[in-house]
């Protein structure tokens, strides 16, 4: 997999794919959406691939923002378009079939907080800085930072942050629900593999259920969300994960999942 402006690793079942723009502290620009979709579709169809960091490169920005120099010669048509694209791309990350841990190494930002956001989990470095600034720039969230602020942190907090533009540092996002874990800034990369490498070891539709039944049940009346988990449950029983799984645990063994 080779782009222009990520790397791509794969080992043990875990893939790591890294924001490469150091030196405009790995800012979203058009390019960079459109290899983001292009590398979460192929690993989507890579079966050894159960489990995806993303992350940026350097240690000052995870994703400093959508990249000002581009937008700002934007019109009021194509900046729609270009919000439009950031929207499907965070999209296509947040329903990836498989979970996405986001490594935040650094400043979050604009375009940046809204693809952490886009995410399953985010882990964050102690010098992790997030923030929706956009307002000081005469604009608002474009790729979803309205939407998904408001589900993670609660509505209030996410007006405060998005009407005052000011940024939150890795503890606080921990304390407000913006991230999961806050880690060593040299211990962040190894602590997300740790974790990715868990997840990857667990019965894979097990997880990718889960993962569907979180993700929309949050959306349905809990009368609807509690019949499309029941369906997905009763799904996961005509699986050989299933069978093999609770064989295991019986057996006092470790599960041998196939994914099947």
């Amino acid at each position: 997999m080779n782009f222009n402006n990520l790397l791509v690793e794969i080992a043990d079942g875990v893939a790591v794919v890294t924001i490469n723009r150091p030196a405009a502290l790995n800012a979203l620009n058009k390019d960079v959406l459109e290899e983001l979709a292009a590398a979460f579709a192929e690993l989507e169809s890579k079966g050894e691939v159960a489990c995806v960091i993303l992350t940026g490169s350097g240690s000052k920005a995870f994703v400093a923002g959508a990249d000002i120099a581009e937008m700002q010669a934007l019109d009021a048509v194509s900046a729609e378009h270009f919000a439009k694209l950031g929207h499907a791309v965070f999209n296509a990350i947040e329903k990836f079939p498989k979970p996405v841990i986001a490594a935040v190494n650094g400043f979050a930002l604009g375009g940046g907080c809204e693809l952490a956001m886009a995410c399953d989990i985010r882990i964050a470095a102690e010098n992790a800085r997030f923030g929706q600034p956009e307002v000081n720039l005469g604009v608002i969230p474009g790729f979803g930072g309205t939407l998904r602020l408001a589900r993670l942190v609660g509505k209030g907090r996410a007006k405060e942050l998005i009407f005052t533009g000011d940024m939150v540092d890795a503890q606080e996002a921990y304390r407000i629900g913006l991230a999961n874990k806050v880690v060593a800034a040299e211990e962040l990369l190894d602590k997300a593999r740790k974790m990715a490498t868990k997840i990857a070891s667990k019965g894979p539709l097990a997880v990718r259920f889960a993962k569907e039944s979180v993700d929309n049940g949050l959306e349905m009346d809990l009368d609807r969300a509690g019949r499309f988990e029941a369906g997905l449950f009763g799904l996961c029983f005509a699986t050989a994960d299933q069978k093999e799984g609770m064989q295991a645990f019986l057996e006092k063994r470790p599960a041998k999942f196939t994914g099947k």
